[in-house]
C-alpha cells in the first residue's frame, strides 16, 4: 500500500462557514504525520472526518484503501482514536475502563482483560489498575486515554492534541510511549499546538490556517526553507538597524519592540548587528518549527 491514508479535495462546511477548504494530503504507512495550525484552522474537523464522526461535505478520503463514506465500519475497526477530551468513565476503575471499551470491538471477556493488563503495563499504570479514574493525575489520565485507543491493536492511531494541559514530565512520558509505538510500526496521525512535540514526533507535517494547507514537508526541511538555520532576536531596535536591514537582502519581521531576523549568516550577521547597532538585548539562536509556524500563521491571538 503506497498510502495508508489519502485526502483529495476534502471540504467541510457548517452552513456558510467552511472549516476545511479543498485540502489534499497523504499519509504513508509507519510514519507519524502531523497537522498543525492555530485555533480554528480546521485540524479537528479533518480528524473527525478521518474516523467517520463527521461526514465530508465534498472530496474523497480513503484509509487503508477504503472509502470513509462507504467502508467506515471496516475502517473504524482498524483505527484507534485519542480525543482531546477526557471521556473516561468515572464510575469504573482504571482496568475496567479498558476492558469495557475492548468489548466494543467484540473481544471476549478474557481477552479484553488480558489486553487491558498488557496496556496498563505498557503505560506504567499497572499499580493503579483498581483505582477509580478520578484519583489519577492529569498525566495518568492522558496515558489511560492513549492506552484505551490501543485496545484493538490499531494500524492507525489518531491523536487529537494528546498532551494539551500536561506538565513537561507527563508530556515527555507520553512522547516516549509514542516513540515506542512508532518503532512497532503503528502509523500515527497527530494534531498538536506544541511545536517541539511536532518536531520530536513527526516525520512529515502540514501547517494549516483558515481551513487551507499552507505548507507540507519534514520539520527540518520546512525550517530550512522558510526561516533558515539561525534566528537573531533584537530587543528595542534602533532606527539605524532598521535602515541597515532594509538595505540588505534578508528576511526579518518588525514587531515594533522587537526584530526577528532569519537567515543562514548567523555568526557573521550577529557580530555585525551587536558591534554596530545593538549594545544589549541581542540573541542568536537556532531556528525552530515555531519560527516557521509564527511566520506563516501570524502572531495574533486566535480565540
Amino acid at each position: 500500500m503506497e498510502y495508508l491514508m489519502k485526502a483529495e479535495g476534502v471540504t467541510k462546511a457548517f452552513g456558510d462557514f467552511v472549516a476545511v477548504n479543498d485540502v489534499s494530503f497523504h499519509v504513508r504507512p509507519q510514519e507519524c504525520f502531523g497537522i498543525l495550525g492555530p485555533n480554528g484552522a480546521g485540524k479537528t474537523s479533518i480528524i473527525r472526518m478521518t474516523y467517520g464522526f463527521s461526514p465530508l461535505t465534498q472530496g474523497s478520503l480513503t484509509v487503508f484503501g477504503l472509502s470513509i463514506v462507504k467502508d467506515w465500519r471496516k475502517i473504524k475497526s482498524r483505527i484507534g482514536v485519542c480525543q482531546q477530551e477526557n471521556n473516561l468513565d468515572p464510575d469504573l476503575t482504571v482496568q475496567e475502563n479498558l476492558a469495557v471499551f475492548a468489548r466494543y470491538f467484540n473481544l471476549p471477556k478474557k481477552e479484553a482483560d488480558k489486553q487491558a493488563k498488557k496496556l496498563l503495563a505498557f503505560m506504567a499504570l499497572e499499580h493503579r489498575r483498581n483505582d477509580k479514574v478520578t484519583k489519577l493525575s492529569g498525566g495518568m489520565m492522558r496515558r489511560l486515554v492513549l492506552a484505551r485507543s490501543l485496545v484493538n491493536d490499531p494500524d492507525l492511531l489518531i491523536l487529537d492534541e494528546p498532551t494539551t494541559g500536561l506538565d513537561p514530565q507527563s508530556r515527555h512520558q507520553v512522547w516516549e510511549k509514542l516513540d515506542e509505538l512508532k518503532s512497532q510500526g503503528i502509523t500515527i496521525l497527530i494534531t498538536t499546538h506544541y511545536m517541539d512535540e511536532a518536531s520530536r514526533l513527526c516525520d512529515r507535517l502540514v501547517i494549516m490556517d483558515h481551513g487551507e494547507i499552507l505548507v507540507e514537508g519534514a520539520p527540518s526541511d520546512l525550517i530550512r526553507k522558510h526561516v533558515g538555520q539561525e534566528v537573531i532576536e533584537v530587543g528595542v531596535p534602533s532606527r539605524e538597524l532598521r535602515t541597515y536591514l532594509g538595505s540588505q537582502d534578508m528576511t526579518y519581521e518588525d514587531l515594533g519592540h522587537r526584530l526577528i531576523v532569519y537567515g543562514d549568516k548567523g555568526d557573521e550577521l550577529f557580530h555585525k548587528i551587536t558591534d554596530d547597532y545593538c549594545e544589549e538585548s541581542c540573541v542568536l539562536r537556532m531556528a525552530s518549527l515555531e519560527d516557521v509556524f509564527l511566520k506563516l500563521t501570524g502572531r495574533g491571538l486566535r480565540e
